[in-house]
């Protein structure tokens, strides 16, 4: 089931599996070592599926004038199903819902820009080095 909660309306439980498939993706899975967990997390939407574990996830908070959205996710053991649109799908939609009218800028990983444009995101710029991985800025028009 899709869910979209504050940092306080988590439970403990969603909190630790949240981290838990963050850190795998992100730490293990990539090999790249550096702070997974941070402060933006305190003040983000956390937008998830969960059937008993997270199999996808996404976190959006506002930045400068805008809003933008990261961590996106889907767990190894359920990629390949969809998820990963049914996720951009529900991000955008609470977006709208809490953030309407806010720019919208990400830094994806470039391995996956083609996925993002396919939901109207546009690169700006050259891609760049971000935690030993490249990325490139893309932007959306307010919702």
């Amino acid at each position: 089931m899709w869910r979209t909660k504050s940092f306080s309306e988590l439970s403990t439980k969603e909190l630790f599996e949240i981290y838990r498939v963050r850190v795998a993706t992100f730490v293990v899975e990539q090999n790249r070592v550096y702070q997974e967990v941070d402060n933006d997390d305190l003040n983000a939407l956390h937008v998830f599926d969960q059937d008993d574990h997270i199999v996808a996830y996404a976190r959006i908070y506002k930045e400068n004038q805008g809003v933008t959205f990261g961590r996106v996710l889907t767990d190894p053991k359920h990629r390949g199903q969809g998820l990963g649109g049914q996720l951009l799908e529900h991000v955008l939609s609470a977006i709208k819902k809490h953030y309407s009218g806010l720019d919208i800028s990400i830094e994806a990983q470039v391995q996956v820009q083609g996925f993002y444009q396919k939901y109207g995101f546009r690169s700006v710029g050259e891609p760049f080095i971000f935690n030993s991985t490249p990325h490139i800025k893309m932007v959306h028009d307010p919702l």
